[in-house]
Parts: C-alpha cells; sequence; structure tokens
C-alpha cells in the first residue's frame, strides 16, 4: 500500500515547474505575475511539504536537483492533462466567440486594422480580442489562443512563429530638414533619443547594428508605453526605435519615416499559441490559415 503524502498545492507545483524550466526564481516570477519572494515562498512549502530539496541555490543561480529532474516531466505532464481535462468541461460551441489573448500594442497597431478583413473574409467567426499584458493562461479561462511575445518556448503548447522583431529609427518628416537635417546615423548626435521603458536595449541595439559610438543614449525622454513613445516622435519631439511591424500604417501614411535603411533583427518574434487540442477547432484552424497569410507566411 502507498504511503499518505500530501498533495502539494497548485501555486507550489506551478512555481517549481516555472522555476525548474527557466532556471530563474525572477524569471519564473514574472511569467507567473507575482513577485520573486512569492514564488520562494511558494516552492519552499512545496519542498517542506514533500519533504524534498528541489533546487540548489547558490551565488551563481539556481540549480535543479535530482529529485527535481525526476519531479520536473511528471509535473509538467500532470499539468497538460488537467488543462485538457477543465478544456473539456468548457467545450466551445462552434458559433462562440473566439476568444484571442495578446499585448494591447499589439492589438492596437496589428490586429484591429485587420479585423474588418478578417469579418469579410469568414464572417463566420466571432472574434473577441483580450488585451492583456499577462501570458494568458489556457486553464480554467475562455481563451483558445495566443499570440505572445517571446522564444516560443512554452512546454505542453503547441507554438507557431509569426512576426520576427525588426527594430528601426523612425521620427518626424520635420527632422529630415532643418539647420540639422537626418541625413545618416552619425546625424543622430544632434538629435533627442525617445526611449522606450518597456525595451530600454532597443537603442543599444541598434546602434551596435549601425556600428556607430558615441552616441548618448540617456539624455532623451522615456515612455511608459509604445504609444506614447511614437506620437512623441510623430510630434517632432525626437527619434525613435520602433517595431517595423507596428509602425506601419505611420509610415505609409507619411506622419512617421524611417531615416535610415538600417533595421536590426532582435531575434524575438510573436507567435501563435495555443494547447494542441485547439487546432482541431474549425474556427481556430480557419482564424489560424489567415493570420498566417496576414503575417506573410502562406
Amino acid at each position: 500500500m502507498t504511503a499518505h503524502v500530501p498533495i502539494p498545492t497548485m501555486a507550489g507545483l506551478r512555481a517549481f515547474e516555472a522555476v525548474a524550466r527557466l532556471r530563474s526564481f525572477r524569471k519564473a516570477a514574472a511569467e507567473l505575475s507575482v513577485t520573486t519572494s512569492a514564488v520562494s515562498h511558494q516552492v519552499r512549502g512545496l519542498e517542506e511539504a514533500l519533504r524534498i530539496r528541489l533546487f540548489e541555490r547558490g551565488s551563481h543561480g539556481v540549480t535543479v536537483t535530482g529529485a527535481g529532474q525526476r519531479f520536473l516531466p511528471e509535473v509538467q505532464a500532470a499539468m497538460d492533462r488537467l488543462s485538457l481535462a477543465i478544456a473539456d468541461l468548457h467545450e466551445r460551441k462552434p458559433n462562440a466567440p473566439l476568444t484571442i489573448s495578446m499585448l494591447p500594442t499589439f492589438a492596437v497597431r496589428w490586429m484591429i486594422p485587420r479585423v474588418a478583413d478578417l469579418k469579410r473574409k469568414h464572417p463566420e467567426i466571432e472574434v473577441r480580442l483580450d488585451a492583456s499584458m499577462e501570458a494568458a493562461s489556457f486553464t480554467g479561462s475562455d481563451v483558445d489562443l495566443a499570440i505572445r511575445y517571446g522564444q516560443g518556448n512554452w512546454p505542453g503548447l503547441h507554438c507557431e512563429p509569426l512576426i520576427a522583431e525588426r527594430l528601426i529609427p523612425v521620427c518626424s518628416p520635420a527632422l529630415l530638414e532643418g539647420p540639422r537635417p537626418l541625413k545618416e546615423p552619425a546625424d543622430l548626435a544632434h538629435h533627442v533619443l525617445l526611449r522606450n521603458d518597456a525595451h530600454p536595449e532597443d537603442w543599444p541595439l541598434w546602434l551596435k547594428a549601425a556600428r556607430l559610438k558615441g552616441i548618448d543614449i540617456d539624455r532623451g525622454p522615456s515612455f511608459g508605453y509604445s504609444e506614447l513613445l511614437l506620437r512623441a516622435a510623430s510630434e517632432g519631439l525626437g527619434v525613435a526605435v520602433a517595431r517595423q511591424h507596428l509602425v506601419k500604417a505611420e509610415l505609409e501614411a507619411g506622419s512617421l519615416v524611417a531615416p535610415f535603411d538600417i533595421t536590426h533583427e532582435v531575434g524575438i518574434r510573436y507567435w501563435l499559441v495555443c494547447p494542441p487540442r485547439a487546432l482541431d477547432d474549425p474556427r481556430v484552424a480557419t482564424f489560424r490559415k489567415w493570420l498566417l497569410a496576414e503575417a506573410g507566411l502562406n
């Protein structure tokens, strides 16, 4: 007869899985949208409940113990099975709205301008956009699929690459004229650089790609939201680095211009993400085909 072992909390198991997969309490906390101390507390509670050490914590980071390595695939498989069981309880009707989770900026700048085209081509599909900064959970929610930003490493989910991130400087057309016109990258030394708090690495990455040194990237204002950053650029307040696919409308309309041809691919992209079983849903299949076409992938 198997000895009685207390069943750990779901929070503890989720925290363990995230830390073990990411090899970092900090990254796990960011993914789970909780504090690092909360993740540490949940993992410690799990270890106490199991009476087994799952991690070795040292000055060089986190190492998964042998017991933790054996436990990880079992936890991931159990969580996948639980997700499927819950999804079966909430089986969608064929004409139910298709709920798609995505970042607010992606929703406003890329998806919403294309919804009319989707409705025209597929009037049978009603979509509901769930714009959030948090990664969608497919467990216990009505989210059918998501468009996530990252490197595609979400175990147990179908992950399909969509749009690669390319950085490109943009500004008002007015900055191409005047006493200090923007004609070549070195001219940036005479202009205000607008910074994105969410992506502080953008200017350093692009300047490195342009092989440009000696530019002070800290002298300009910073913005907490991409919409504010791009509005400031269109008003002529300075030069911003933008995601190329998110400023297509402004570039075509002429409210923003790209003064240089140099772009930089950051190695992170948007992904279509969903539970594998969702691919059998005709609504998901239709939306997926349309989405890949819009992204230029078929």
